[in-house]
Protein backbone atom coordinates (compact mmCIF):
# COMPACT_ATOMS: atom_id res chain seq x y z
CA UNK A 1 0.00 0.00 0.00
CA UNK A 2 1.46 3.35 -0.97
CA UNK A 3 1.52 6.68 1.38
CA UNK A 4 -1.34 8.22 -1.04
CA UNK A 5 -3.20 5.01 -0.53
CA UNK A 6 -2.69 5.30 3.05
CA UNK A 7 -4.05 8.83 3.77
CA UNK A 8 -7.21 7.63 1.92
CA UNK A 9 -8.16 4.60 4.09
CA UNK A 10 -6.51 6.39 7.48
CA UNK A 11 -9.00 9.75 7.41
CA UNK A 12 -7.04 12.70 8.95
CA UNK A 13 -10.04 13.53 11.33
CA UNK A 14 -9.46 9.88 13.21
CA UNK A 15 -6.04 10.87 14.13
CA UNK A 16 -6.74 13.04 17.26
CA UNK A 17 -7.20 12.87 21.04
CA UNK A 18 -11.04 11.14 20.16
CA UNK A 19 -8.88 8.15 18.16
CA UNK A 20 -10.40 5.15 20.30
CA UNK A 21 -8.41 1.72 20.67
CA UNK A 22 -10.44 -0.07 18.25
CA UNK A 23 -9.34 2.38 14.98
CA UNK A 24 -5.84 1.94 16.39
CA UNK A 25 -5.76 -1.76 15.68
CA UNK A 26 -7.87 -1.27 12.66
CA UNK A 27 -4.85 0.97 11.04
CA UNK A 28 -2.18 -1.36 12.55
CA UNK A 29 -4.44 -4.22 10.19
CA UNK A 30 -3.72 -2.37 7.03
CA UNK A 31 -0.29 -2.59 7.22
CA UNK A 32 3.19 -0.75 7.75
CA UNK A 33 2.25 2.48 5.91
CA UNK A 34 -0.78 3.08 7.27
CA UNK A 35 1.32 2.95 10.69
CA UNK A 36 3.63 5.36 9.54
CA UNK A 37 1.12 7.63 8.03
CA UNK A 38 -0.69 7.95 11.50
CA UNK A 39 2.53 8.42 12.80
CA UNK A 40 3.28 11.28 10.96
CA UNK A 41 0.36 12.69 10.93
CA UNK A 42 0.17 12.74 14.17
CA UNK A 43 3.64 14.48 14.61
CA UNK A 44 2.58 17.24 12.32
CA UNK A 45 -0.33 17.60 14.91
CA UNK A 46 1.58 18.11 17.35
CA UNK A 47 4.42 20.50 16.11
CA UNK A 48 1.85 22.63 15.35
CA UNK A 49 0.02 22.78 18.74
CA UNK A 50 3.37 23.73 19.77
CA UNK A 51 3.91 27.71 20.54
CA UNK A 52 6.73 28.75 18.00
CA UNK A 53 8.96 32.21 18.88
CA UNK A 54 6.58 34.15 17.67
CA UNK A 55 3.66 33.18 19.86
CA UNK A 56 2.13 35.92 22.38
CA UNK A 57 2.84 34.65 26.08
CA UNK A 58 -1.31 35.53 26.21
CA UNK A 59 -2.03 32.78 23.90
CA UNK A 60 0.23 29.64 25.13
CA UNK A 61 -1.74 28.26 27.77
CA UNK A 62 -0.69 27.58 31.15
CA UNK A 63 0.67 23.70 30.85
CA UNK A 64 2.81 24.50 28.12
CA UNK A 65 4.86 27.46 29.72
CA UNK A 66 7.73 27.28 31.49
CA UNK A 67 8.31 26.79 35.36
CA UNK A 68 8.96 30.20 36.81
CA UNK A 69 12.15 30.85 38.09
CA UNK A 70 13.19 30.84 41.74
CA UNK A 71 13.76 34.02 42.57
CA UNK A 72 17.31 35.33 43.45
CA UNK A 73 16.38 37.96 46.06
CA UNK A 74 14.42 37.96 49.61
CA UNK A 75 11.38 40.48 48.71
CA UNK A 76 10.87 43.21 51.05
CA UNK A 77 13.28 45.60 52.95
CA UNK A 78 16.82 45.14 52.90
CA UNK A 79 18.49 44.25 56.73
CA UNK A 80 18.86 47.61 58.78
CA UNK A 81 16.85 49.30 56.71
CA UNK A 82 14.21 51.52 59.15
CA UNK A 83 10.75 49.91 59.05
CA UNK A 84 7.80 51.39 57.87
CA UNK A 85 4.11 51.81 59.15
CA UNK A 86 1.33 53.79 59.36
CA UNK A 87 1.62 57.32 60.80
CA UNK A 88 -0.80 58.01 63.72
CA UNK A 89 -4.20 59.91 62.93
CA UNK A 90 -4.21 63.69 62.98
CA UNK A 91 -7.07 63.53 64.82
CA UNK A 92 -9.23 61.51 67.40
CA UNK A 93 -13.26 61.29 67.08
CA UNK A 94 -14.08 59.13 69.88
CA UNK A 95 -11.74 57.27 73.05
CA UNK A 96 -12.35 54.05 74.91
CA UNK A 97 -10.81 52.58 78.01
CA UNK A 98 -10.20 48.94 78.57
CA UNK A 99 -9.53 47.14 82.09
CA UNK A 100 -9.84 43.52 83.28
CA UNK A 101 -12.49 42.97 85.83
CA UNK A 102 -9.66 39.54 86.99
CA UNK A 103 -6.92 37.91 85.68
CA UNK A 104 -8.02 35.88 82.85
CA UNK A 105 -5.51 33.44 83.78
CA UNK A 106 -6.75 32.31 87.57
CA UNK A 107 -9.79 34.36 88.15
CA UNK A 108 -8.83 36.05 90.59
CA UNK A 109 -8.87 40.20 91.45
CA UNK A 110 -5.91 42.46 90.06
CA UNK A 111 -4.21 45.08 91.65
CA UNK A 112 -4.83 48.54 90.02
CA UNK A 113 -1.39 50.01 88.25
CA UNK A 114 -0.78 53.21 86.33
CA UNK A 115 0.46 51.67 83.39
CA UNK A 116 -1.18 52.24 80.28
CA UNK A 117 -0.67 51.52 76.40
CA UNK A 118 -2.30 53.85 73.34
CA UNK A 119 -3.25 51.91 70.64
CA UNK A 120 -5.27 53.37 67.26
CA UNK A 121 -7.63 51.91 65.30
CA UNK A 122 -8.80 53.74 61.91
CA UNK A 123 -12.11 52.17 60.55
CA UNK A 124 -15.13 52.69 58.91
CA UNK A 125 -18.60 53.67 60.66
CA UNK A 126 -20.91 51.21 61.00
CA UNK A 127 -24.35 51.87 59.43
CA UNK A 128 -23.28 54.29 56.51
CA UNK A 129 -26.38 55.47 54.85
CA UNK A 130 -26.40 57.74 51.79
CA UNK A 131 -27.35 61.70 52.70
CA UNK A 132 -30.42 63.01 50.51
CA UNK A 133 -30.77 66.37 50.23
CA UNK A 134 -33.74 68.16 48.77
CA UNK A 135 -33.00 71.18 46.47
CA UNK A 136 -35.56 74.11 45.86
CA UNK A 137 -34.39 75.71 42.96
CA UNK A 138 -36.19 79.04 42.89
CA UNK A 139 -37.39 80.29 38.90
CA UNK A 140 -37.74 83.60 38.67
CA UNK A 141 -38.77 85.92 35.50
CA UNK A 142 -36.30 88.42 33.69
CA UNK A 143 -38.14 91.28 32.28
CA UNK A 144 -34.70 91.54 29.94
CA UNK A 145 -34.68 88.19 28.66
CA UNK A 146 -38.08 87.66 28.91
CA UNK A 147 -38.32 84.16 30.34
CA UNK A 148 -37.77 82.22 33.58
CA UNK A 149 -33.98 81.48 35.06
CA UNK A 150 -33.29 79.45 37.94
CA UNK A 151 -29.20 78.84 39.31
CA UNK A 152 -27.28 76.04 38.05
CA UNK A 153 -27.29 72.73 41.01
CA UNK A 154 -23.74 72.33 40.41
CA UNK A 155 -23.97 68.70 42.92
CA UNK A 156 -25.09 66.16 39.85
CA UNK A 157 -25.57 65.96 36.52
CA UNK A 158 -28.69 67.52 34.81
CA UNK A 159 -31.85 65.39 35.53
CA UNK A 160 -29.56 63.19 37.37
CA UNK A 161 -30.53 61.54 40.86
CA UNK A 162 -27.50 60.30 41.60
CA UNK A 163 -24.42 63.22 43.24
CA UNK A 164 -20.87 63.62 41.44
CA UNK A 165 -19.26 61.82 43.95
CA UNK A 166 -21.02 58.35 43.34
CA UNK A 167 -20.30 58.88 39.95
CA UNK A 168 -16.98 59.27 39.86
CA UNK A 169 -16.18 56.56 42.35
CA UNK A 170 -18.44 53.87 40.73
CA UNK A 171 -16.52 55.38 37.60
CA UNK A 172 -13.21 54.82 39.04
CA UNK A 173 -14.26 51.67 40.41
CA UNK A 174 -14.57 50.45 37.49
CA UNK A 175 -12.24 52.09 34.99
CA UNK A 176 -9.34 52.93 37.44
CA UNK A 177 -9.44 49.93 39.65
CA UNK A 178 -10.87 46.69 37.18
CA UNK A 179 -13.84 45.74 39.20
CA UNK A 180 -16.53 44.37 37.96
CA UNK A 181 -20.28 46.37 37.35
CA UNK A 182 -21.90 43.58 39.53
CA UNK A 183 -19.22 44.27 42.07
CA UNK A 184 -19.36 47.77 42.23
CA UNK A 185 -23.33 47.39 42.49
CA UNK A 186 -23.37 45.16 45.47
CA UNK A 187 -21.14 47.50 47.27
CA UNK A 188 -22.91 50.46 47.41
CA UNK A 189 -26.54 48.40 47.78
CA UNK A 190 -25.25 46.49 50.49
CA UNK A 191 -22.27 48.16 52.11
CA UNK A 192 -22.92 52.09 51.37
CA UNK A 193 -27.18 51.26 51.16
CA UNK A 194 -27.20 53.41 48.11
CA UNK A 195 -29.77 51.58 45.46
CA UNK A 196 -28.24 51.15 42.09
CA UNK A 197 -29.09 49.33 39.09
CA UNK A 198 -26.16 47.80 36.57
CA UNK A 199 -28.27 49.76 33.38
CA UNK A 200 -28.33 52.92 35.00
CA UNK A 201 -25.05 53.72 36.54
CA UNK A 202 -23.56 52.23 32.98
CA UNK A 203 -25.60 55.28 31.26
CA UNK A 204 -24.68 57.54 33.86
CA UNK A 205 -20.56 56.83 32.91
CA UNK A 206 -21.66 57.17 29.29
CA UNK A 207 -22.47 61.00 30.35
CA UNK A 208 -19.55 61.22 32.72
CA UNK A 209 -17.18 60.64 29.32
CA UNK A 210 -18.98 62.92 27.23
CA UNK A 211 -18.56 65.69 29.80
CA UNK A 212 -14.84 64.72 30.29
CA UNK A 213 -14.05 64.23 26.77
CA UNK A 214 -12.12 67.22 26.15
CA UNK A 215 -9.62 65.77 28.60
CA UNK A 216 -9.71 62.78 26.46
CA UNK A 217 -8.03 65.46 23.54
CA UNK A 218 -6.16 67.04 25.54
CA UNK A 219 -3.94 63.92 26.75
CA UNK A 220 -3.64 62.99 22.90
CA UNK A 221 -2.39 66.43 22.54
CA UNK A 222 -0.07 66.50 25.31
CA UNK A 223 1.20 62.80 24.25
CA UNK A 224 1.82 64.17 20.26
CA UNK A 225 4.23 67.04 21.79
CA UNK A 226 6.25 65.01 24.45
CA UNK A 227 9.55 63.70 23.40
CA UNK A 228 9.23 60.32 23.99
CA UNK A 229 6.20 58.36 23.46
CA UNK A 230 5.87 54.47 23.66
CA UNK A 231 3.74 52.18 22.44
CA UNK A 232 2.18 49.03 22.70
CA UNK A 233 -1.22 46.98 22.03
CA UNK A 234 -2.95 43.91 23.19
CA UNK A 235 -6.21 42.33 22.01
CA UNK A 236 -9.58 43.37 23.17
CA UNK A 237 -13.37 42.37 22.45
CA UNK A 238 -15.81 44.59 21.25
CA UNK A 239 -19.51 43.08 20.88
CA UNK A 240 -18.01 39.51 21.11
CA UNK A 241 -15.70 40.34 17.68
CA UNK A 242 -11.96 40.88 18.02
CA UNK A 243 -10.66 44.67 18.61
CA UNK A 244 -7.06 46.67 19.43
CA UNK A 245 -6.04 48.05 22.52
CA UNK A 246 -3.92 50.41 21.76
CA UNK A 247 -1.44 52.28 24.93
CA UNK A 248 0.61 55.40 24.18
CA UNK A 249 2.61 56.22 27.04
CA UNK A 250 5.05 58.46 29.05
CA UNK A 251 6.04 59.44 32.64
CA UNK A 252 2.78 62.12 32.74
CA UNK A 253 0.29 60.83 30.31
CA UNK A 254 -1.22 57.60 29.56
CA UNK A 255 -3.81 57.11 26.40
CA UNK A 256 -6.08 54.21 25.00
CA UNK A 257 -7.18 54.02 21.81
CA UNK A 258 -9.98 50.05 21.24
CA UNK A 259 -10.52 49.98 17.49
CA UNK A 260 -10.96 47.31 14.87
CA UNK A 261 -7.90 47.51 13.54
CA UNK A 262 -4.26 46.24 14.22
CA UNK A 263 -2.68 48.34 11.93
CA UNK A 264 -2.07 51.37 10.42
CA UNK A 265 -5.92 52.71 9.84
CA UNK A 266 -5.93 52.93 13.69
CA UNK A 267 -2.46 54.52 14.10
CA UNK A 268 -3.64 57.34 11.93
CA UNK A 269 -6.12 57.84 14.25
CA UNK A 270 -3.89 59.18 16.83
CA UNK A 271 -0.82 60.22 15.06
CA UNK A 272 -3.40 63.06 13.33
CA UNK A 273 0.21 64.65 12.86
CA UNK A 274 4.17 64.14 12.12
CA UNK A 275 5.12 62.64 15.79
CA UNK A 276 8.68 65.29 16.16
CA UNK A 277 9.49 63.06 19.29
CA UNK A 278 11.02 59.26 19.89
CA UNK A 279 8.72 56.74 19.25
CA UNK A 280 9.51 53.18 21.18
CA UNK A 281 8.27 50.30 20.50
CA UNK A 282 8.46 46.61 19.30
CA UNK A 283 8.97 45.42 15.93
CA UNK A 284 5.48 45.20 15.11
CA UNK A 285 5.33 46.08 11.35
CA UNK A 286 2.14 48.60 12.05
CA UNK A 287 4.77 50.88 13.51
CA UNK A 288 6.23 51.76 10.64
CA UNK A 289 3.78 53.18 9.34
CA UNK A 290 4.13 56.18 11.57
CA UNK A 291 5.88 59.41 10.38
CA UNK A 292 8.40 60.14 13.77
CA UNK A 293 11.70 62.19 14.31
CA UNK A 294 13.27 59.14 15.67
CA UNK A 295 12.41 55.50 17.09
CA UNK A 296 13.32 53.12 18.98
CA UNK A 297 12.64 49.60 18.99
CA UNK A 298 12.77 47.34 22.52
CA UNK A 299 16.41 45.37 22.64
CA UNK A 300 14.23 43.11 25.43
CA UNK A 301 11.84 42.01 22.87
CA UNK A 302 15.18 40.81 20.85
CA UNK A 303 16.66 39.25 23.75
CA UNK A 304 13.57 37.04 24.23
CA UNK A 305 13.27 35.65 21.15
CA UNK A 306 16.89 34.52 21.44
CA UNK A 307 15.79 32.83 24.75
CA UNK A 308 12.21 31.19 23.47
CA UNK A 309 14.00 29.76 20.63
CA UNK A 310 16.48 28.47 22.66
CA UNK A 311 14.09 26.81 25.65
CA UNK A 312 12.11 25.13 22.77
CA UNK A 313 14.74 23.75 20.97
CA UNK A 314 13.99 25.57 17.78
CA UNK A 315 17.42 26.93 16.14
CA UNK A 316 19.66 24.70 13.94
CA UNK A 317 23.04 23.97 14.41
CA UNK A 318 24.53 27.32 13.16
CA UNK A 319 21.90 29.13 15.86
CA UNK A 320 24.21 28.78 19.00
CA UNK A 321 26.90 31.01 17.00
CA UNK A 322 24.10 33.72 15.68
CA UNK A 323 22.28 34.10 19.39
CA UNK A 324 25.96 34.46 20.87
CA UNK A 325 27.10 37.43 18.49
CA UNK A 326 23.62 39.20 18.70
CA UNK A 327 23.15 38.59 22.57
CA UNK A 328 27.09 39.86 23.17
CA UNK A 329 26.45 42.87 20.61
CA UNK A 330 22.64 44.14 22.30
CA UNK A 331 24.65 43.88 25.46
CA UNK A 332 27.43 45.82 24.40
CA UNK A 333 25.44 48.14 23.82
CA UNK A 334 23.65 48.43 26.57
CA UNK A 335 26.51 48.67 28.87
CA UNK A 336 28.09 51.92 26.55
CA UNK A 337 24.90 54.01 27.57
CA UNK A 338 25.52 53.01 31.25
CA UNK A 339 28.77 54.04 31.08
CA UNK A 340 27.98 56.80 28.70
CA UNK A 341 28.22 59.77 31.32
CA UNK A 342 31.61 58.67 32.27
CA UNK A 343 32.73 58.15 28.57
CA UNK A 344 34.97 60.94 26.87
CA UNK A 345 33.23 62.02 23.57
CA UNK A 346 36.28 60.83 21.55
CA UNK A 347 35.79 56.87 23.43
CA UNK A 348 32.03 57.15 22.77
CA UNK A 349 31.89 57.90 19.42
CA UNK A 350 34.46 54.91 18.63
CA UNK A 351 32.79 52.61 20.77
CA UNK A 352 29.84 53.80 18.86
CA UNK A 353 30.80 53.14 15.17
CA UNK A 354 32.25 49.51 15.95
CA UNK A 355 28.72 48.68 17.21
CA UNK A 356 27.69 49.56 13.59
CA UNK A 357 30.62 47.39 12.09
CA UNK A 358 29.33 44.53 14.13
CA UNK A 359 25.53 45.06 13.48
CA UNK A 360 26.39 45.48 9.95
CA UNK A 361 28.27 42.48 9.60
CA UNK A 362 26.30 40.15 11.42
CA UNK A 363 23.37 41.47 8.96
CA UNK A 364 25.96 40.09 5.78
CA UNK A 365 26.99 37.23 6.96
CA UNK A 366 24.54 34.40 5.50
CA UNK A 367 23.03 32.35 8.10
CA UNK A 368 21.58 28.84 7.25
CA UNK A 369 19.66 28.45 9.91
CA UNK A 370 15.88 29.28 9.97
CA UNK A 371 15.65 31.30 12.74
CA UNK A 372 18.41 33.69 12.37
CA UNK A 373 16.87 34.08 9.00
CA UNK A 374 14.42 35.46 10.87
CA UNK A 375 16.29 37.80 13.16
CA UNK A 376 18.14 38.97 10.76
CA UNK A 377 15.19 40.40 8.41
CA UNK A 378 13.82 42.21 11.73
CA UNK A 379 17.30 43.86 12.07
CA UNK A 380 17.73 44.53 8.76
CA UNK A 381 14.43 46.04 8.52
CA UNK A 382 15.06 48.41 11.87
CA UNK A 383 18.46 48.94 11.27
CA UNK A 384 18.15 52.60 12.23
CA UNK A 385 16.19 52.20 14.74
CA UNK A 386 18.40 49.76 17.46
CA UNK A 387 20.63 52.58 19.01
CA UNK A 388 18.95 55.86 18.93
CA UNK A 389 19.07 55.25 22.77
CA UNK A 390 22.61 55.90 22.29
CA UNK A 391 22.47 59.13 20.22
CA UNK A 392 19.04 60.69 22.30
CA UNK A 393 18.50 61.47 26.30
CA UNK A 394 16.06 60.06 27.89
CA UNK A 395 14.83 57.36 25.22
CA UNK A 396 15.32 53.83 27.22
CA UNK A 397 16.63 50.58 24.88
CA UNK A 398 13.39 48.94 26.11
CA UNK A 399 9.26 49.32 25.93
CA UNK A 400 8.78 48.52 29.61
CA UNK A 401 7.03 51.80 30.13
CA UNK A 402 4.95 50.97 27.35
CA UNK A 403 4.02 47.25 28.64
CA UNK A 404 3.37 48.46 32.54
CA UNK A 405 1.42 51.06 31.20
CA UNK A 406 -1.08 48.86 29.03
CA UNK A 407 -1.18 45.74 31.62
CA UNK A 408 -3.56 47.98 34.09
CA UNK A 409 -5.85 47.45 31.15
CA UNK A 410 -4.91 43.78 30.42
CA UNK A 411 -6.14 43.38 34.24
CA UNK A 412 -9.45 45.21 33.97
CA UNK A 413 -9.96 42.89 30.93
CA UNK A 414 -9.56 39.76 32.26
CA UNK A 415 -12.41 40.69 35.30
CA UNK A 416 -14.92 42.29 32.58
CA UNK A 417 -14.64 40.60 29.62
CA UNK A 418 -14.13 43.63 27.77
CA UNK A 419 -17.38 45.60 26.29
CA UNK A 420 -20.23 44.37 24.44
CA UNK A 421 -20.78 47.43 22.49
CA UNK A 422 -18.58 50.24 20.64
CA UNK A 423 -20.20 53.12 22.81
CA UNK A 424 -18.57 50.84 25.77
CA UNK A 425 -15.85 50.65 24.51
CA UNK A 426 -15.18 54.58 23.96
CA UNK A 427 -16.70 55.06 27.28
CA UNK A 428 -13.51 52.49 28.46
CA UNK A 429 -11.17 54.35 26.41
CA UNK A 430 -11.84 57.72 27.54
CA UNK A 431 -12.29 57.24 30.80
CA UNK A 432 -9.26 54.58 31.77
CA UNK A 433 -7.36 57.25 30.07
CA UNK A 434 -8.32 60.27 32.36
CA UNK A 435 -8.28 58.36 35.24
CA UNK A 436 -4.96 56.07 34.80
CA UNK A 437 -2.84 59.63 33.93
CA UNK A 438 -4.84 60.92 37.50
CA UNK A 439 -2.72 58.31 38.95
CA UNK A 440 0.28 58.94 37.54
CA UNK A 441 0.69 62.87 38.22
CA UNK A 442 -0.49 62.30 41.87
CA UNK A 443 -4.04 63.93 41.82
CA UNK A 444 -6.93 62.46 44.10
CA UNK A 445 -9.44 61.14 41.06
CA UNK A 446 -12.30 61.99 43.14
CA UNK A 447 -11.51 65.11 44.32
CA UNK A 448 -10.06 66.35 40.77
CA UNK A 449 -13.28 65.05 38.66
CA UNK A 450 -15.72 66.45 40.96
CA UNK A 451 -14.80 69.88 41.57
CA UNK A 452 -13.95 70.01 37.56
CA UNK A 453 -17.82 68.59 36.68
CA UNK A 454 -18.62 71.60 39.25
CA UNK A 455 -16.54 74.11 36.96
CA UNK A 456 -18.54 72.64 34.18
CA UNK A 457 -21.81 73.03 35.66
CA UNK A 458 -21.64 75.87 36.71
CA UNK A 459 -19.56 77.71 33.70
CA UNK A 460 -20.63 75.21 30.70
CA UNK A 461 -16.48 75.08 30.36
CA UNK A 462 -14.97 71.98 31.55
CA UNK A 463 -11.39 73.42 33.32
CA UNK A 464 -7.70 72.23 31.94
CA UNK A 465 -6.38 68.96 32.97
CA UNK A 466 -4.18 69.31 35.92
CA UNK A 467 -0.58 68.99 35.22
CA UNK A 468 1.59 67.03 37.57
CA UNK A 469 1.63 67.05 41.49
CA UNK A 470 4.73 68.59 43.10
CA UNK A 471 3.31 67.85 46.41
CA UNK A 472 5.75 64.62 46.99
CA UNK A 473 8.84 66.07 46.39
Amino acid sequence: MSREAAGQTVPAEVLGASLTEEQAREIYRQGEEAVVFALLTLASKLAEAQPTPTTPSGMIPPYQKPPATRQRKRPGRKAGHPGHRRPPPERIDQRQEHRLPRCPHCGRRLRRCTDTRTRYIEDIPRGITPVVTEHTIHRDWCPHCRKRVEPVVPDALPGATLGNRTLVLSAWLHYGLGNTLSQIVEVFNYHLQLKLTPGGLVQMWYRLQEVLYPWYQQLQAEALASAVLHGDETSWRVAGKTHWLWCFANEEVTYYLIDRSRGEPALRKFFVDEFQGTLVSDFWGAYNAVVCAARQGCLVHLLRDLETVERYGRGGKHWPTFAKKLRRLLGDAIRLWRQKPDCTGEVFSSRRGRLEERLDKLIETPWEDKQAQRLIKRLRRHRHHLFTFLDKPGVPFDNNLGERAIRPAVIIRKNSYANRSQRGADAQAVLMSIYRTLKQRGHDPLQTITEAIATYLKTGQLPALPPKSTSDG
